[in-house]
């Protein structure tokens, strides 16, 4: 089901919404305290280890200050008394292992933070692949949908721990300010607030940067998908053999470079707007310290300060300076980081519909009619309805096939009976009851649904069986009586591994198996699933013609009274179904067995037998029918 609209945000209106967002304050502390609920949720212990270690290492800092003082001022009596003493020593010491107790601290955070990002990482990606899993299966037809996701997984991942990691920094940065701002303020009260001044322009040039920089992220979503697709063109391994095949190579290369050749023009001249910023706020900061030094000059100079306290308050104000600019790099990383943030929180926001899926109460184990009373659809972006006013029935332990031209409507209306799309006009309902009014969950976990393109999962062929019911554990002898029922048996039990054989020569120890091999393990994945319904997109796709006509012989022995809905375009195959719906321009243009069509001269018959003249010479065809 579409969530809400969410994601129908064009980049224009998502960086309008931005800007009006980022000059709430409010809105921006909900963020830091979003961020702060989950990196404390994520590793608390490591959270306040951190901390602490800022405090350590801002009482560090200070401590280093009084220490030069402290050596400068021994080393000056020395003058006096040319003799080493305790006076020397005590502060050389104590400034070593200042300095000591600095660079341990530094590498331990370093390590620490490392850690604690990969747990908010792990937590984030959680969260989004639950969004992605859950939502509505019409979100997946939405670029727009596609370019929020991008943003998600390249920007906004790592930026709640980034927030938090701005703030560590800040809390360093403001501690370690305090303890060397007061020692400076020891040696002249007038440096101080030349210092924080200098900080200023920094942090004025940083808010716009981190505008731009937001701003370029949103603009290049598309080129950046674009850009990882050619990629995988070129490095996957379904692609391979095409690429091969039709002499690509050049071609998507060639593409992919002048992809790219724009993402680098455009990302130079993003970087030569932030350098620009850069230097004006660095270059009105190197003025405000050019100005702190000429003071505590000037004092010098006056006799305000003594030498060993010049000296202090040089390493001060070189510390401080540092503090100042990593204070208002925290307040500018937040600042940045939070702009993103209310990107994934919108991406996070999808989630909503999708945690309605398991509300309401469970569908029925079985029904004995399922109907879809003229249900229509239409994609998104799209304003011609792939399903307009279709009406079908199955009946409990029925066959029903449904035929037509491609594109006439036939997988969206199985998805719409499989409960993945919501109609947008007329009901789907087992026994007369609309679906609507049961759980979503509930209604797809008693349909089995097989497309025709369906996931060769590169893992064991247990697993890929499984697949088809994760409620519980996998269960060996149900995997292999699906597995026989659908014909696949032989051809796994013939693997290195048997059913433990990895379906996927990706990962050592691995083997793939033929087109027809991995339908019979696609249609074992739906017999394992044990529901009322099964839908079968074209199960005879990839099947030879011995093989399709064993399938389809065997077919009502194999589902055992199950009620299936069969797709195909070979009408040949679906002769034998107790009722045929025949789609047509997303409506049904008729139905009825294979003998009532074929006797009505309507759609249906006409398609059969320009498909029989294909095989059949002309008398052989007109037996046929």
């Amino acid at each position: 089901m579409a969530a809400d609209g969410d994601e129908d945000v064009d980049p224009v209106t998502l960086r309008a919404q931005a800007r009006a967002q980022r000059r709430s304050i409010g809105r921006l502390s909900l963020l830091i305290r979003a961020s702060l609920r989950l990196v404390w949720a994520s590793g608390r212990g490591l959270f306040v280890g951190l901390l602490a270690l800022q405090v350590v290492a801002a009482l560090a800092l200070a401590g280093q200050v009084l220490a030069v003082q402290s050596v400068l001022a021994a080393v000056l009596a020395l003058e006096d008394a040319p003799v080493a003493t305790a006076s020397l020593w005590v502060p050389v010491v104590l400034l070593a292992a200042l300095t000591a107790v600095s660079s341990i601290v530094g590498a331990v955070q370093g390590h620490m933070q490392r850690m604690l990002g990969e747990l908010v990482a792990r937590s984030m990606w959680d969260r989004v692949l639950a969004v992605s899993t859950g939502v509505g299966l019409a979100s997946f037809e939405s670029p727009d949908f596609f370019n929020r996701l991008q943003r998600v997984q390249s920007n906004a991942l790592s930026r709640p721990y980034q927030v938090t990691q701005g703030l560590i920094a800040m809390g360093g940065a403001l501690a370690a300010g305090v303890g060397v701002g007061a020692a400076l303020v020891s040696i002249s009260p007038l440096l101080l607030p030349l210092l924080v001044l200098g900080g200023l322009p920094v942090l004025l040039s940083s808010r716009r940067e981190s505008r731009l920089e937001f701003d370029f992220s949103v603009a290049q979503t598309p080129a950046l998908r674009m850009r990882q697709y050619l990629t995988l063109t070129q490095t996957g391994r379904d692609e391979a053999k095409e690429v091969r095949a039709f002499q690509l190579s050049t071609w998507l290369h060639g593409r992919f470079a002048a992809v790219y050749a724009t993402y680098l023009g455009d990302l130079a001249a993003h970087l030569r707007r932030r350098a620009r910023l850069s230097v004006l706020g660095n270059l009105g900061s190197a003025i405000m310290l050019v100005l702190t030094f000429a003071a505590l000059v000037w004092m010098i100079l006056a006799g305000r300060v003594t030498v060993a306290g010049a000296g202090a308050a040089i390493v001060a104000i070189r510390m401080l300076a540092t503090q100042v600019q990593a204070l208002f790099a925290g307040v500018q990383r937040i600042f940045e980081s939070g702009l993103f943030l209310d990107d994934l929180e919108g991406f996070l926001r999808l989630a909503g519909p999708a945690q309605e899926d398991t509300r309401g109460p469970e569908a029925p184990a079985g029904f004995g009619r399922v109907s879809g009373e003229r249900v229509a659809f239409t994609y998104p972006g799209s304003e011609q309805p792939a399903v307009d006013g279709a009406t079908v029935e199955l009946r409990a332990g029925e066959i029903v096939a449904l035929v037509g031209e491609n594109g006439s409507g036939k997988t969206t209306l199985a998805k719409l009976l499989a409960g993945l799309y919501e109609p947008e006009a007329g009901a789907i309902r087992w026994d007369g009851t609309d679906i609507r009014e049961w759980s979503p969950a509930s209604v797809r976990a008693r349909t089995a649904v097989i497309f025709q393109d369906f996931v060769r999962y590169a893992l064991s062929a247990e697993e890929n069986i499984a697949a088809g019911d994760v409620s519980q554990p996998a269960d060996r002898a149900r995997v292999a009586r699906a597995a026989r029922a659908a014909g696949a048996a032989d051809a796994i039990e013939a693997l290195p591994g048997g059913y433990l054989t990895p379906l996927s020569r990706l990962f050592a120890g691995g083997a793939d198996l033929s087109g027809g091999q991995w339908q019979r393990v696609a249609i074992a994945r739906a017999y394992y699933r044990d529901a009322p319904l099964v839908i079968l997109d074209e199960p005879s796709a990839a099947l030879d013609p011995r093989a399709e006509h064993e399938l389809f012989t065997s077919l009502r022995q194999t589902l055992e009274g199950r009620t299936a809905l069969v797709i195909s375009h070979r009408f040949s195959t679906v002769r034998s179904a107790d009722r045929i719906y025949v789609m047509d321009a997303g409506a049904v243009a008729e139905h009825g067995t294979h003998e009532e069509l074929m006797a009505a001269g309507g759609q249906y018959a006409e398609l059969f037998r320009v498909q029989a003249a294909a095989y059949l010479p002309p008398e052989r065809n007109d037996a046929a029918r």
